[in-house]
């Protein structure tokens, strides 16, 4: 699973864990009952303490994202009804951290657009051509 973690973002590292996840879900790249990684394999991978792991993983449990077999693993729960929603808050969740990071750099958002607009495969989006 890959989880992208930035040590800029003002979201604490749990919950930059379980945001992950939860856009991994909407996306579709995890699925009903896929198993996640055990906490230490992923804290491992991550480079963080196993206790962050074990943080994101009950606040998913505690949001109904995941359940939780004792002794076997950590799972995705059932697929949310509001799938569409959750893709609108995950590609919002992305346009905020890009807002923020090309604010640092001293960017605007229309140079963010036009930059998108340039790199994004032709014919894969439902965008309406820019005039």
């Amino acid at each position: 699973m890959l989880i992208d973690l930035d040590p800029n973002d003002s979201r604490p590292v749990f919950r930059q864990i379980a945001d992950e996840v939860q856009r991994s879900v909407a996306v579709g790249i995890l699925k009903p009952d896929d198993a996640l990684p055990a906490v230490r394999q992923l804290a491992a991978e991550l480079r963080v303490n196993a206790n962050t792991v074990q943080h994101a993983y009950q606040t998913l449990e505690r949001a109904g994202a995941v359940y939780v077999r004792r002794g076997i693993g950590t799972f995705i729960g059932a697929a949310p009804a509001d799938t569409k929603e959750r893709q609108k808050a995950a590609a919002r969740q992305i346009a905020e951290r890009m807002l923020r990071d090309a604010f640092r750099h001293g960017l605007r958002a229309g140079d963010l657009i036009a930059a998108l607009d340039e790199i994004a495969p032709r014919g894969r989006t439902t965008a309406k051509p820019r005039r």
